[in-house]
């Protein structure tokens, strides 16, 4: 089974690197940011006739990679239209101000939510460095460019753009972000689902399709939005969902019910170590061992090791979304 359809790899070769670029029918290409490591995040360039719409930023590493792949494809900077970040995470929405410099004439869309951090990015850059330190910072994200208000354009829940012959069509899709929305293709019947419809990294495939999860966030986790989001996403009956980790993967109910299991196991953790003086670790053992059965189950056959090399950033990362979940939740069952 191969879970993405059918895909051609590209690798193009610049000077100092090579681009990993998966593409696929109806001129859609998943970009290999570089992130962390192979596979693990990328960015899409749509093409339709003389159009060009970036999804997904990247960091550093991510706008530059988008640059040399439209370069190599003989596309011209003022072709694309569009950037388009599902969210103001740096891994999402980093290198969005080095791509805005570089096309005259994009216009960068983004959630109501986010929009100020695209335009003042210091708190974003602030706060990522708090959490790396400033040599780990700089190594992944680098400075963030500041974007020009009369460049940037709010997307309302259910507004539509148009390029070349196709619609992108958004909706707010709260769970994982606040200020994350969701972008349908209506050429490919697929959603590009930035985090809101979970995990799902291909050294997992195997002949039972791809190996989903969910994933948090250390600001917003809300459990039942996130669920409401996943929802919402199939209701439409899509035919792809074009995650940012990683690719391109068909859709079917069942991968969805699998992502709101996984929450439920997330909020069922959280609940049930809330006041527990080790809860993250917890959190944390029982994320990790839940993952470990489930990807033995579903017949991946990585050693035990190289599972844990690929799973355990996931799993911090889910454990602090889930710790500050509860945090919040504490605060407002205290009330004022």
């Amino acid at each position: 089974m191969v879970s993405s359809g059918a895909f051609r790899i590209l690798t193009l070769s610049m000077s100092q690197n090579c681009i990993s670029v998966f593409q696929y029918p109806d001129a859609v290409l998943a970009v290999d940011s570089g992130l962390f490591r192979d596979r693990m995040a990328c960015c899409y360039l749509v093409e339709d006739q003389d159009e060009v719409a970036i999804i997904e930023a990247g960091g550093e590493s991510g706008a530059r990679r988008l640059l040399q792949t439209i370069d190599r494809r003989g596309l011209r900077p003022e072709q694309v239209r569009w950037v388009i970040v599902t969210h103001v995470h740096l891994d999402h929405a980093g290198g969005a101000g080095q791509l805005m410099q570089a096309l005259p004439e994009a216009t960068l869309l983004v959630h109501e939510r986010g929009a100020k951090h695209m335009t003042d990015p210091s708190k974003l850059e602030a706060g990522a460095r708090a959490v790396y330190g400033d040599e780990q910072y700089d190594a992944i994200y680098g400075s963030l460019v500041p974007i020009d208000p009369k460049r940037v354009r709010v997307m309302p829940d259910g507004g539509q753009v148009s390029l070349g012959a196709r619609e992108f069509r958004f909706i707010d899709t709260p769970g994982h972000a606040s200020h994350h929305f969701c972008v349908h293709d209506s050429r490919t019947n697929g959603w590009f689902s930035g985090d809101t419809f979970g995990l799902s990294y291909r050294e997992l495939d195997t002949q039972n399709g791809p190996f989903i999860f969910p994933t948090t966030t250390p600001i917003d986790f809300n459990p039942d939005a996130l669920r409401s989001s996943i929802e919402k996403l199939g209701s439409v009956d899509p035919d792809w969902m074009y995650l940012t980790h990683f690719g391109r993967i068909a859709y079917s109910p069942d991968l969805a019910r699998r992502l709101i299991e996984g929450v439920n196991h997330f909020e069922q953790w959280g609940l049930e170590f809330e006041n527990v003086p080790d809860r993250k670790q917890r959190i944390s053992a029982a994320m990790t061992g839940w993952l470990l059965e489930a990807v033995k189950k579903h017949g991946v056959d990585l050693p035990r090791d190289r599972l844990i090399e690929l799973l355990q950033p996931d799993v911090d990362l889910n454990t602090d979304g889930i710790d500050v979940w509860l945090r919040r939740r504490a605060k407002t069952l205290s009330g004022p």
